[in-house]
C-alpha cells in the first residue's frame, strides 16, 4: 500500500512538471538577425510564424517584402543613431502583426559589411534553414501560460502534501 501511495504522488509530479514545459515546436514568429547591427550593415528578417507573404518596415530601412516560408536581406540606413534601438514593425499577410527591437551598436563591431551607395533595401530570398540552439527560450512572456503552468505547480505540490499527510495520520492509527 504504501507503495502505490508513492508511486502515485511521483507521477502526479512528474505529470505537473511535463505540463510545464514549454513545447518543443515553439518557434518566434518574427526575428532580426543579428540584433545588433553597425549604421550601414544588413540584417536578416524572417517571419516563420507566418503562413504567408510578410512585410517589416523600420525607421531605419526601407520596407521589406519575405516570401512566405523565407527571409529577406535589408540594409540598414548610414545615418542610423549608434546606440539606439528601433522598432521593426511585421505585418503578416492575414495573420497577426508583431514586433522586435533592432539596436544599433555604440561602437564598431565585427558585423561591419560592405557599403553600398544607395539608401535602398536589398531584398534576397533564402531557404529558411533549421532553427537549432533556441531552445524555446526566445520569445516573450505569455502570462496564460505562466498562470497555467503556475496553477499546475501549485496543484502537483497541493496533491503531494495531500498524501503525505494522509499517510502519516493513516500511520497514527495503526498502533
Amino acid at each position: 500500500m504504501r507503495a502505490i501511495g508513492a508511486a502515485s504522488a511521483a507521477l502526479l509530479g512528474a505529470a505537473a512538471l511535463a505540463l510545464t514545459a514549454p513545447p518543443a515546436a515553439a518557434v518566434d514568429p518574427f526575428t532580426v538577425s543579428p540584433s545588433t547591427v553597425n549604421p550601414g550593415g544588413r540584417v536578416v528578417l524572417a517571419a516563420p510564424g507566418c503562413s504567408g507573404t510578410a512585410m517589416a518596415a523600420s525607421g531605419v530601412f526601407d520596407t521589406v517584402t519575405i516570401p512566405a516560408g523565407g527571409s529577406a536581406l535589408a540594409t540598414v540606413d548610414w545615418d542610423a543613431r549608434r546606440g539606439a534601438s528601433y522598432t521593426v514593425s511585421f505585418t503578416c499577410a492575414g495573420g497577426s502583426p508583431g514586433t522586435v527591437q533592432l539596436t544599433i551598436a555604440s561602437a564598431t563591431t565585427s558585423s561591419t559589411s560592405v557599403p553600398t551607395v544607395t539608401r535602398t533595401a536589398t531584398v534576397t530570398t533564402t531557404p529558411s534553414g533549421v532553427r537549432g540552439g533556441l531552445g524555446g527560450s526566445v520569445g516573450t512572456w505569455d502570462a496564460g501560460e505562466l498562470a497555467a503552468g503556475g496553477s499546475l505547480v501549485a496543484a502537483a505540490v497541493a496533491g503531494t502534501v495531500f498524501v503525505v499527510r494522509r499517510r502519516s495520520t493513516a500511520a497514527g492509527r495503526r498502533h
